[in-house]
């Protein structure tokens, strides 16, 4: 598992450790996808109680991957956007390895 290096940063709303905590560990488990160290910057901002939002940038080896994820509760909000940044890295993998292939053969 590669080292992730996490940044959070809250907009209108206190800086809590427990969401802070969450979000890194959450992204801590995306490491698993890449060989070298990934610089992930999260930003938490809360615009009204039924609008919170979740946004990440991931920067990987020539790569950026950026998501955005708006629920009533950051930590769903967090949830949801990491499934789609895993889903991205996924669909980008499968698609390096196909190109991998076909110039091969």
């Amino acid at each position: 598992m590669t080292d992730v290096k996490v940044s959070v940063t809250f907009r209108h709303t206190r800086p809590t450790d427990a969401l802070k905590h969450y979000a890194e560990e959450k992204l801590h488990k995306i490491g698993k996808y890449f060989d070298r160290p990934l610089e992930a910057h999260v930003v938490l901002s809360v615009d009204s109680r039924e609008r919170q939002l979740a946004e990440v940038t991931i920067q990987a080896r020539g790569m950026t991957i950026h998501g955005r994820e708006e629920t009533a509760d950051l930590y769903s909000a967090i949830d949801l956007l990491l499934d789609k940044i895993e889903q991205q890295i996924r669909k980008y993998k499968t698609k390096t390895r196909l190109k991998r292939r076909r110039v091969k053969t």
